[in-house]
């Protein structure tokens, strides 16, 4: 069993934290490359099958990169031989190699520090907490929408309210992609968990962590391009709609080709587009600091995506989000073909 008090701080403990890190062509990367630098860490070695990383000479011109895993794995190795290991995986790769990745991590004696979603399915949390402490090392989950000033005061404003009170919601996330998606891996469900996944499970994540567990859900559209449905929470009844149709963005969205992201309450509404992706130090500094979240921390969210992708579609009916009710388009181009 370890010392879970010392796993907590050691992470504090390191004056220079190294980085080692996988998927560094993807989209996600600079976001982990700037957060690396902005807390003081060094990127040892980086690996990606794809060679177009120029990306890295902004941030760690020196890093050690890799097309092929094998290589990256023999590096590190020689690294650990000398005394000069990363202390952590920084994990940016497609989703459905996330739980393989985080494994490595674990078997190399360094911490998984992991983009959503930690994994595609429930199940496999269990096998990789196992690991995590038989390991004496940890997983951490980029849960970085939970360090949002506006979901922090949507936070605070339901803890203030009445215990009885449930709040009736309208959530909708817009975030307008071209046709490459659709052939890409994000546009096949078994390796990306579908838009559920790709763009919602921070937001699913961020419900169930302000308004309460699940008690009930409906799902009413789920389609390569948009997904929506109802859900019952402790605390609120959700109308819920993604969406990567820019056509599908309301009128009063303020730019049609950028992210369109918005909770609204009765006569509140919180857009929290701004912000969104500059909380990547935020949430490495909390990890760094022993207050990052967790494999138990991502299961519901994880949970609720698997049992959203699994459920029957529904009738539209009065509980269904106004912009689910929109018609539906073919999509020309996918990986299928």
């Amino acid at each position: 069993m370890r010392n879970s008090s010392l796993i907590a701080h050691r992470s504090s403990l390191i004056s220079t934290p190294k980085f080692s890190l996988i998927g560094a062509a993807g989209y996600i990367a600079p976001r982990h490359l700037k957060a690396i630098r902005e807390v003081k860490g060094v990127l040892l070695a980086a690996c990606d099958p794809n060679d177009s990383v120029g990306v890295l000479d902004s941030y760690f011109p020196n890093a050690a990169f890799f097309t092929e895993f094998e290589r990256f794995d023999r590096h590190l190795e020689r690294l650990k031989r000398q005394g000069d290991k990363p202390d952590y995986l920084s994990i940016c790769s497609p989703n459905y190699l996330h739980d393989a990745h985080a494994r490595y991590a674990l078997r190399y004696g360094a911490d998984a520090l992991c983009e959503k979603p930690l994994v595609l399915n429930p199940w496999n949390l269990d096998a990789l907490a196992e690991m995590e402490q038989e390991s004496g090392r940890r997983v951490w989950n980029l849960l970085q929408l939970r360090h949002h000033p506006k979901v922090l005061e949507i936070k605070k404003m339901v803890e203030e309210a009445p215990e009885n009170q449930v709040f009736d919601l309208d959530l909708t996330y817009i975030t307008p992609r071209g046709q490459w998606y659709y052939a890409s891996w994000k546009g096949d469900e078994a390796k990306s968990g579908g838009i559920t996944v790709n763009i919602g499970i921070h937001l699913l994540d961020m419900l169930l962590w302000v308004f309460g567990p699940l008690q009930s859900l409906k799902v009413h559209r789920r389609t390569q391009g948009r997904a929506a449905g109802y859900l019952e929470l402790q605390k609120a009844r959700v109308r819920w709609f993604l969406s990567i149709e820019a056509e599908t963005l309301p009128a009063n969205a303020p730019d049609r080709n950028s992210p369109f992201r918005a909770l609204q309450y009765a006569d509140q509404s919180w857009n929290f587009s701004e912000g969104f992706s500059d909380l990547h130090t935020t949430a490495y500094q909390e990890i760094l600091d022993g207050r990052g979240f967790g494999i138990e921390d991502c299961r519901p969210a994880i949970e609720l995506a698997y049992r959203i992708r699994q459920a029957p579609i529904q009738e539209i009916d009065e509980s269904a989000h106004a912009l689910a009710r929109l018609p539906e388009r073919a999509h020309p181009f996918s990986n299928a073909e």
